[in-house]
């Protein structure tokens, strides 16, 4: 016999009772073709393991192949059958342990008739429990039985599949008659047997299949454990499954959705150098915004994640980012769904008052932009309207103003829009508009000082229109300076956001019609003694892709282009690190 693969054992006794157990159980097991066996098979299989890994013991401490067939003689037929069951095999500690078992008995020098034929069959066997992936076996078979590597498949693991594939891909039989047996329960059973396969590619088509499978009827079911496998897996990106089955993993398993969406929110909040672009592609990538396209009770869910968050870090430019990324996505995706696959904006925004929603939703690309101001003092005067009344109800908690003001931060593209006009407006249009962005940044006066930023926004604005007056140097130091103080973040008014002022001067830097050289000057001196450089290449950004979706007139639009271009290679020269 070859060496033992483990150390020698004081032998413990194999119990009869135990050993009559194990063979009726594999003959009565077969190839675990029913539903009853698969099942049966798959809930003694840690009992299974402990039997042998005990085999194995007893085993090593043989002397020879014909004493351990003379004294075990129920040894070749108990393994055989054990190595032609996929639901054994395909777990891999079992077929590990099937594994040192047979190479336990492989003999190398061969005594008589007997280890002769076991060798033949090991062989066989052997070349059958061999994986691609198991270096140890590969080297083991190559070296001391002289088997070729390219004989090493994965037959017994496609065997399994085929055969589960062609249970789960059948629909409900007992829709046609009710006293027949249905085969929807077979399911149940085919996800427990797929939990060891989670991390083969192999296995990943029979997983999308059941994933994907109608559930026709309460029988129906899932194993919780293969869905909690599959996540894991999928999110460890050991699996790769197709965009529809992955949607239908997050229909199955809540906690894979709120896994997905936490792992967005991680890569937003750490990764440095992310830009917008990045975000979006890696949103699509995600393909969670054609899932909630698809199916609003997932909307509704990653929507209230979003909620919660955002109550936590209000403030946070990132998590905004993602919010406002995410919903554009979400609707581009939702607009490309045939009308009769679609549901109401209602279902997708019950909590957000009617009057706001579809103005909200409505791209300013749909609309003229000589309509925008309208628009947007309807917008303001209505949100102003809803604040006034909440804060005089304090007993109802501010639930309606919250909700309107997420809607905002979802619908971003009007505060962008607001700003734009802010360049051109003048002295008697501004408020309405300024009163939108100071609304977006600091949605109540409780602890944000909503009154004293309208009146900060305002000064900055008129330090702005007369900076963006001048057509050539010297520019007004007193008011640079006044800009500088009121966009640097301030330790004695922390709640003052810098970002408003800050969105205010990209936003005259890039619409105002004067020449280059000023507005360019304007904001390279505001940024770099701010030490906001970073930021202003954010804001920029969202400036520069709300223009690739057509907000902005076609005859300014190659002037804007060029000027944002100048921009992005300006702030770039200033080392800045991008959003």
């Amino acid at each position: 016999m070859s060496q033992p693969l483990i150390e020698p054992q004081t032998e413990p006794l194999l119990d009869v009772q135990e050993m009559q157990f194990w063979l009726g159980k594999v003959v009565a097991w077969g190839q675990a073709d029913s539903p009853e066996t698969q099942k049966d098979t798959c809930l003694h299989l840690s009992r299974l393991r402990d039997f042998l890994q005990l085999l194995l013991t007893h085993i090593s401490n043989m002397g020879s192949t014909t004493e351990a067939m003379t004294r075990l003689p129920f040894l070749g037929q108990f393994l055989g059958r054990l190595c032609w069951n996929p639901y054994v095999t395909a777990d891999a500690v079992s077929r590990r342990l099937l594994f040192q078992s047979l190479w336990g008995l492989f003999s190398e020098h061969p005594n008589n008739a007997v280890e002769r034929k076991a060798n033949h069959w090991i062989r066989r066997v052997l070349c059958q429990l061999a994986t691609e992936e198991d270096d140890a076996v590969t080297e083991a078979l190559v070296k001391h039985m002289g088997v070729p590597t390219k004989e090493y498949h994965l037959q017994v693991l496609r065997k399994m599949v085929a055969v589960l594939s062609e249970k789960v891909g059948k629909g409900c039989s007992s829709l046609g008659n009710p006293s027949q047996r249905c085969s929807c329960e077979s399911l149940l059973a085919a996800s427990e047997a797929c939990v060891p396969l989670v991390t083969y590619s192999e296995a990943a088509p029979l997983i999308g299949t059941l994933l994907q499978r109608l559930m026709t009827c309460a029988k129906a079911a899932l194993s919780k454990d293969f869905l909690d496998a599959v996540s894991s897996a999928y999110s460890s990106q050991l699996l790769f499954l197709e965009e529809q089955a992955v949607i239908s993993l997050w229909c199955h398993s809540l906690p894979s959705l709120e896994r997905a969406v936490l792992s967005l929110l991680e890569s937003a909040l750490t990764k440095t150098g992310m830009t917008l672009h990045s975000m979006e592609q890696q949103l699509t990538q995600s393909v969670l915004p054609k899932a909630c396209a698809q199916h609003c009770s997932l909307f509704l869910i990653v929507n209230d994640i979003f909620r919660s968050i955002l109550k936590q870090a209000e403030g946070n430019e990132s998590v905004l980012s993602l919010i406002q990324t995410f919903t554009s996505s979400f609707l581009r995706e939702l607009a490309l769904l045939q009308p009769q696959k679609c549901v109401s904006l209602k279902a997708f925004f019950p909590n957000t008052h009617h009057d706001l929603l579809v103005p909200l939703l409505t791209q300013p690309s749909e609309m003229p932009v000589e309509a925008w101001k309208d628009h947007l003092n309807w917008l303001s005067s209505s949100l102003q309207r809803l604040t006034e009344e909440e804060e005089e109800r304090e007993t109802r908690g501010q639930c309606v103003v919250f909700e309107a003001w997420f809607l905002l931060v979802q619908c971003a593209h009007w505060v962008q829009a607001a700003v734009q006009l802010l360049v051109t407006a003048g002295p008697d249009d501004c408020g309405p508009l300024l009163w939108l962005l100071t609304f977006y940044h600091h949605p109540t006066n409780r602890g944000h000082h909503r009154t004293l930023q309208l009146v900060k926004a305002r000064e900055a604005w008129d330090h702005l229109r007369t900076l963006f007056l001048v057509v050539a140097p010297p520019l007004p130091v007193t008011h640079l300076q006044s800009l500088v103080e009121l966009v640097t973040p301030s330790q004695q008014q922390p709640s003052l956001a810098p970002l408003l002022v800050l969105r205010l001067l990209v936003n005259f830097t890039v619409f105002c019609q004067n020449s280059q050289s000023c507005p360019t000057e304007i904001l390279k001196t505001v940024v770099e003694r701010s030490g906001l450089v970073g930021e202003a290449a954010c804001v920029l950004s969202s400036v520069e892709l709300r223009l690739n979706g057509g907000s902005c007139s076609s005859s300014d639009a190659n002037r804007v282009q060029l000027r944002i271009q100048a921009l992005q290679n300006m702030l770039s020269d200033m080392h800045m690190e991008p959003c």
